[in-house]
């Protein structure tokens, strides 16, 4: 009798400590094998919004299912192809005028320094010019280059993962009541903030257009991707294109407009459209939506923030249909389930 009350009284403990190595083991293969894991994860999301869409155009219009997921997978790669062409002709706008933004920025650190001399601070002119001059931003634009071309061989892989996905799924609905769960669950999560993020996008793109910035398409492009994660990804979207704005018009009201149409773009957009619209969205408390986002960018980087709060979601659902593992699910919730 002893030893059984010990037994029960040790089950939490024994099933926290199997949970933290198998996760210790999972990490370490998702680090390891994320060069094929990510595209693959990729094409499974792409997979379920595409396979939803399919479904809810032959219910509607009667579009046979196959029809709809090509138009699904053109409709994916033309967004791809524009994104390329906007990213690649901010770039070329951005280079050009490049000599001019050098002139800008020299003219401000010297206005700088006589604004700080006139206050009466001693300033070293010579290490602010040298600091001036190891900036990496240029570089940083530079190399977005090769981001593209990144972008451009990931993207051909998630299109030929996809191409095999659908090559072994069937017309008729054949999956079990979980796996329909999850991908009516994350399809929709997936088609709601597309549609918000490229919302956002258009009037970036529109904003900025009247702010007169020449990295425009660029910077909708990236409130786009942005848009996909929690919390900082709007203001990190507003912040990016300011520097810009500063190189070009030095501070007026620019950027002082700006910072204020982008606020109020993301807001309305993130925190009255998008709750209208995904309510309560994963059951996923705010803290854990953080940690994950945490965690998943330090294992798959940028595109694992991306992913955070769908694969997390599942994570959930997958801990809830087990008993045992129910309150660890509970606990993503924020609702604390351990006695």
């Amino acid at each position: 009798m002893f030893n059984k009350i010990n037994a029960e009284n040790y089950a939490p403990i024994n099933n926290a400590c199997l949970l933290i190595l198998a996760g210790t083991a999972l990490t370490w293969v998702l680090v390891y094998a994320k060069t094929i894991l990510m595209p693959f994860v990729i094409a499974g999301f792409l997979g379920m919004v595409l396979n939803t869409l399919a479904q809810w155009m032959r219910r509607q219009w009667k579009v046979p299912y196959m029809a709809g997921v090509i138009a699904g997978i053109v409709l994916f790669l033309g967004m791809a192809v524009l994104s390329v062409a906007f990213v690649s002709s901010s770039i070329s706008s951005f280079v050009d005028g490049i000599n001019m933004y050098t002139d800008k920025l020299n003219a401000t650190l010297a206005w700088s320094i006589e604004l700080a001399q006139k206050a009466g601070l001693k300033v070293n002119d010579q290490f602010l010019a040298d600091s001036l001059a190891r900036l990496p931003l240029f570089n940083m634009v530079r190399s977005m280059g090769s981001w593209v071309m990144a972008f451009i061989s990931n993207i051909m892989l998630v299109s030929l993962f996809l191409i095999f996905l659908f090559m072994g799924r069937s017309n008729e609905d054949t999956r079990s009541t979980f796996s329909f769960s999850i991908e009516k669950q994350i399809s929709y999560y997936l088609i709601v903030k597309t549609i918000v993020s490229l919302l956002a996008a258009v009037l970036t793109w529109f904003v900025l257009k009247i702010t007169g910035s020449q990295m425009a398409g660029m910077f909708a492009v990236l409130t786009f991707v942005l848009n996909f994660i929690p919390n900082i990804g709007a203001f990190i979207a507003t912040a990016l294109p300011l520097p810009v704005l500063f190189l070009q018009y030095g501070f007026d009201w620019h950027i002082i407009a700006a910072v204020i149409l982008l606020t109020a773009t993301h807001f309305v957009v993130g925190n009255i459209l998008e709750t209208r619209w995904l309510g309560k969205g994963m059951d996923l408390n705010p803290l854990i939506v953080i940690a994950s986002l945490i965690f998943w960018a330090l294992v798959w980087g940028p595109m694992g923030a991306l992913l955070a709060v769908p694969l997390t979601s599942i994570i959930k659902m997958i801990l809830e249909r087990n008993p045992t593992t129910k309150p660890f699910a509970e606990l993503l919730a924020g609702r604390l389930a351990f006695k």
